[in-house]
């Protein structure tokens, strides 16, 4: 496992987090915290909290787009979803910065 990998740092804390998804709080910030230390520092380890929200927020867009045929839905819906996904996965978050932070 490379130190510092951005992209170790999103599969690690994708499969802890399906994995750990019968502790509601603890599970999280478990994958977060193992994300965080396999992302190298702080700012990584939120960046690899935060972008796989962003990447499935552009495809809401797209596809929202080209569902309804309006940009402005699809951009709404997006921004919605960008935010229910970030305010529920606080407890990653606060977990990919310690994480960060211990390394």
């Amino acid at each position: 496992m490379e130190k510092g990998s951005l992209v170790m740092a999103m599969i690690w804390m994708a499969v802890l987090s399906l994995l750990l998804f019968w502790l509601p709080l603890l599970g999280p910030l478990i994958a977060g915290f193992v994300g965080g230390r396999t992302a190298g520092t702080a700012s990584r380890g939120l960046l690899a909290a935060v972008l796989p929200a962003a990447v499935l927020c552009f495809v809401l867009i797209g596809a929202g787009s080209a569902l309804v045929g309006l940009p402005l839905i699809g951009i709404i819906a997006s921004a919605s979803l960008f935010l229910v996904i970030v305010v529920q996965s606080l407890p990653l978050l606060l977990g990919a910065f310690v994480g960060g932070l211990s390394t």
